[in-house]
């Protein structure tokens, strides 16, 4: 399946790497900075003292934010989990059917998990939340990101539960399920 808002899944791609660049550099300056300490102790001067304050806490939303943002990407470059076992073996104008209820249920629920994590966003900032850590970082930002990536998963889901039907309805025959190992489609 080619997918027509390919650039803008691509975008989530981006920021998924930003985050994980983010994360690395994060905790190479926390080492460095524990190395210098350690090999200023080494040679008999005191230690300076240097760290990254919430450097964990940084990470963790980093990293929940690269995962989130990755999720349209992943799914529409096939490379999500998938059980196909029996699906595999139906014929092809049963199987895009099977595509299509799959499709609508993982639609399904990625529209109710946005609508509450919009509603979880708005309530955190109505009531001014902030993180427990040593941030303190109000809530609705690390959440907004989760809204942004569950909203690009939407998207790709529906293009492709429209493509899905799209082939259901005029030539069922033609259905392939695309797979991570089918380099044609894959770019």
């Amino acid at each position: 399946m080619v997918f027509k808002l390919d650039r803008l899944y691509r975008l989530g791609a981006w920021g998924a790497a930003a985050c994980m660049i983010a994360i690395c550099t994060l905790i190479t300056f926390q080492v460095l900075f524990r190395l210098l300490d350690a090999l200023l102790v080494l040679v008999g001067q005191s230690r300076l003292g240097i760290s990254i304050t919430g450097v964990s806490e940084m990470a963790a939303y980093l990293l929940v934010g690269a995962t989130f943002l990755g999720l349209a990407y992943t799914f529409t470059h096939h490379a999500h989990i998938r059980v196909t076992l029996v699906i595999a073996r139906l014929p092809s104008r049963l199987r895009v059917w099977f595509e299509v209820f799959g499709l609508l249920v993982a639609l399904i629920i990625s529209v109710m998990l946005c609508y509450g994590l919009v509603s979880l966003a708005r309530e955190s900032l109505q009531y001014n939340d902030v993180s427990s850590g040593f941030l303190s970082l109000p809530l609705w930002i690390p959440q907004s990101v989760l809204i942004l990536g569950v909203a690009l998963l939407c998207l790709a889901l529906l293009e492709a539960l429209l493509m899905a039907v799209h082939i259901g309805v005029r030539d069922p025959a033609s259905f392939r399920e695309a797979t991570a190992t089918d380099d044609s489609e894959m770019h």
